[in-house]
């Protein structure tokens, strides 16, 4: 159980090291449960300097590190087409990639190395 931004980004770390290009973390959670600040953490652990924020609207961002982050959001896929499909699996392939709201994209993300399920304790 984290309490604030800071634990929550210190178990984003523990998690970056454990994986490596080529893996899969989804990340499940309500609205404001934390999943973007856990990738924060990882991608700070994996060497990226640049401001880590949720892809809601963009679907998918890449952040250069010692290996390279792929951060998806499918929050606004109902359906996956094929061509979102296709920028989800460009923006993972050879990444670390941390996958929000999976559910969409599960048949492509289905052998992920870790899966994560954060929910509100109650407090911010």
């Amino acid at each position: 159980m984290t309490t604030n931004a800071e634990q929550t980004e210190a178990v984003g770390a523990a998690i970056a090291s454990c994986v490596a290009p080529g893996d899969v973390v989804t990340l499940r959670g309500e609205l404001g449960a934390g999943k973007t600040t856990l990738v924060r953490g990882a991608a700070r652990a994996l060497g990226v300097t640049d401001h880590v924020t949720s892809p809601t609207f963009t679907v998918a961002q890449r952040y250069q590190g010692r290996v390279v982050v792929a951060h998806l959001d499918a929050y606004r896929l109902g359906a996956v087409d094929d061509e979102e499909l296709g920028l989800a699996m460009e923006a993972a392939a050879e990444a670390v990639a941390f996958v929000e709201w999976p559910d969409a994209l599960a048949e492509a993300f289905a052998d992920a190395a870790v899966a994560v399920t954060l929910e509100h304790g109650g407090r911010d």
